[in-house]
């Protein structure tokens, strides 16, 4: 991928809010409004919208660092739409405009940086880290 091709490009991602969607389903407190893992993960899809057509073949992105503002809250039934516009590019790090709108009401915005990663080696050292990571560990007497 070239810087080129991809600084302003826009990625566009919708959600309606589900009560599984909700912070009081995933025990993070006891509003049922849209969580904010859930919000992320909507910004995280306007993100690879804004890419796709421009990854080779092998590679993705993952999320290496966001930095969130809430200003409001939606509940169950509300849809939502994110917008994502690439920023810029450099070392392997796309770096992302991000915000959520409920109609005209903004409801989060920030900064998403995304990694370039080659799909089979990241998934590799991935499976071998959990490996690693689950093995016992031997006691000394």
């Amino acid at each position: 991928m070239k810087a080129e091709q991809v600084i302003g490009t826009v990625g566009m991602s919708t959600m309606t809010i589900r009560p599984g969607d909700t912070s009081v389903a995933q025990g993070i407190n006891d509003l049922p409004v849209a969580s904010t893992n859930n919000i992320l993960s909507l910004m995280e899809s306007a993100c690879s919208a804004c890419i796709i057509e421009f990854l080779d073949f092998g590679e993705t992105t993952i999320t290496e660092n966001s930095t969130l503002n809430f200003f409001g809250a939606v509940g169950v039934g509300s849809e939502i739409h994110a917008t994502a516009r690439c920023l810029s590019f450099e070392s392997n790090l796309l770096i992302f405009e991000v915000q959520v709108h409920q109609h005209a009401r903004l409801i989060a915005s920030g900064q998403v940086t995304r990694k370039f990663v080659e799909r089979v080696s990241f998934m590799a050292r991935a499976a071998a880290e959990t490996m690693v990571a689950e093995r016992p560990q031997s006691s000394v007497s």
